[in-house]
């Protein structure tokens, strides 16, 4: 496959200029939009006319101007034909899946999720009639076996929240394709370091309070897609997306759009400094979990499956054993070193940490997270990139050598 890089394609997506000439986009904040001749609403009303079909709007919980732009930009990163924003993460993962799978429906997917999206698979969406099996991400013929006739699609993160297994796309894909079946991915922790759709995942979908804005302070979500899958998502009748009524406003779509630039130089600081704290921590003994370590059993995948140059990465686990080891290395690191910040998400320009079983995986029963890896004492930390390097390494040195971990 001809290498992709995710950075030239929104460079060459078509600019939008503010519409006075501003070299940044206007914020189109209208909820309503007028026709000029009154035969246009109709035809607007029954798919006939839209953004891509004569430049028409109609009401921005269908499409808005603002958003639009960012809809682009996306699908020009993803290599996607269409994109679709949304207002949350979670959104954008209920509205896609619903989309594919109805009453009666099966999905498999994977067993190392965010605790939300489990909650989703196995709380939510059986009330609605719809099953779900949980596999290993990394065991494709697992995968393989749990498909039934029913099974409409599988789901994986491309790396799992929160130890970091590492799914074969492009495997996974051929799965899918050979059963007549759908792959979604969430490649919310690897935006431009992995293109899910170039390398045959149908839909990919983000949350983009992550590291796609970057400053912990927008929630908003985004599936990228065929035009085809898009324009169904807005479909009146049907449309999960304009029935269900998960709206970005515009404003935030401004500020991710003004973020959109500089994504893949954070990504690729994100990486390096992850990748230098990792080395670090392994080399101490410490239980350190990275893709980007020769030890990681998804090193191999990851390198294979990632676009050039944007290293592995900015998630990192640390297993501290216990709960009370690893809440008193959270409070050295922020506390006493000032090394991050105790809080869940991910993406911020400065590191934030949590001890994901009692966090952000809670809504997983403490023994199947035994079973999948998740310890009681397993710290996940998104690696900022303020400071200076050199002085976080000193840090987290120092911490894990105070709490017995080297």
């Amino acid at each position: 496959m001809k290498s992709f890089d995710p950075e030239q394609a929104i460079t060459e997506a078509r600019r939008e200029f503010g519409e006075h000439g501003g070299v940044a986009p206007s914020i189109e904040r209208s909820s309503t939009f007028t026709v000029m001749e009154p035969g246009e609403m109709p035809e607007i009303f029954a798919g006939k006319r839209g953004p891509d079909r004569g430049g028409c709007y109609l009401y921005s919980r269908h499409f808005n101007p603002t958003v639009d732009v960012l809809d682009r930009y996306l699908a020009a990163m993803d290599g996607t034909e269409f994109a679709v924003s949304t207002a949350s993460g979670m959104s954008a993962i209920v509205c896609a899946l619903l989309q594919i799978c109805h009453q009666g429906g099966h999905i498999v997917a994977s067993n190392m999720l965010y605790g939300g999206t489990h909650a989703l698979f196995t709380d939510l969406l059986p009330e609605m009639g719809v099953t779900a099996t949980l596999v290993a991400p990394d065991d494709v013929g697992a995968i393989a076996r749990a498909i039934r006739p029913e099974t409409k699609l599988i789901y994986v993160e491309t790396v799992g929240n929160p130890t970091l297994v590492v799914a074969d796309i492009p495997a996974l894909a051929a799965l899918a394709r050979e059963r007549g079946i759908r792959l979604v991915v969430d490649n919310t922790f690897t935006p431009m370091i992995i293109a899910p759709a170039r390398l045959g995942a149908d839909v990919v979908v983000y949350s983009m309070t992550k590291y796609i804005n970057g400053a912990s302070d927008i929630i908003a979500g985004c599936i990228c897609c065929s035009r085809e899958f898009g324009h169904s998502l807005y479909d009146l009748h049907t449309g999960r997306v304009m029935l269900l009524g998960p709206t970005l406003d515009p404003r935030a779509a401004f500020d991710v759009i003004q973020r959109l630039p500089h994504l893949g130089i954070r990504m690729r600081e994100h990486s390096r400094r992850a990748l230098a704290i990792a080395g670090r921590l392994e080399t101490l003994g410490v239980p350190v979990i990275y893709p980007g370590l020769a030890s990681h059993p998804g090193h191999e995948c990851f390198k294979s499956i990632a676009n050039r140059d944007y290293g592995f990465g900015g998630m990192l686990a640390i297993d501290c054993g216990t709960t009370g080891r690893a809440n008193e290395l959270l409070a050295i690191l922020q506390n006493e070193e000032q090394f991050g910040l105790i809080a869940v998400s991910l993406g911020y320009y400065d590191t934030l940490m949590s001890c994901s079983g009692s966090s952000t995986s809670s809504e997983i029963p403490a023994e199947e997270q035994r079973e999948i890896g998740i310890s009681p004492g397993l710290l996940r930390l998104s690696v900022g990139y303020t400071g200076s390097l050199e002085s976080r390494l000193a840090q987290i040195e120092q911490a894990v050598r105070q709490v017995g971990l080297a």
